[in-house]
């Protein structure tokens, strides 16, 4: 018989909370400042920074950085 597995999770690599799904992933074709990077559809369990305009590969954009809304770790951007 075969076992149900839930669904696979991205974890805080600091205090380990649940922070995206595996079926969320839009794209692993990115590379950030500090290494791979992963585009989410959605994010959970995250704090939304404020707004700023920030210069990226591909010109000027608004973002806003996010972070573990448990450690507040940073997570990366929106």
């Amino acid at each position: 018989m075969a076992q149900s597995i839930g669904p696979r999770l991205y974890s805080c690599c600091n205090c380990r909370n649940h922070v995206g799904l595996h079926d969320d992933i839009i794209s692993k074709a990115f590379q950030g400042r500090t290494g791979r990077a992963f585009l989410f559809s959605h994010a959970m369990n995250v704090v939304l920074g404020a707004k700023e305009d920030r210069y990226l590969l591909t010109g000027l954009h608004t973002v806003a950085d996010i972070s573990c809304a448990d450690c507040n770790e940073p997570l990366g951007w929106n």
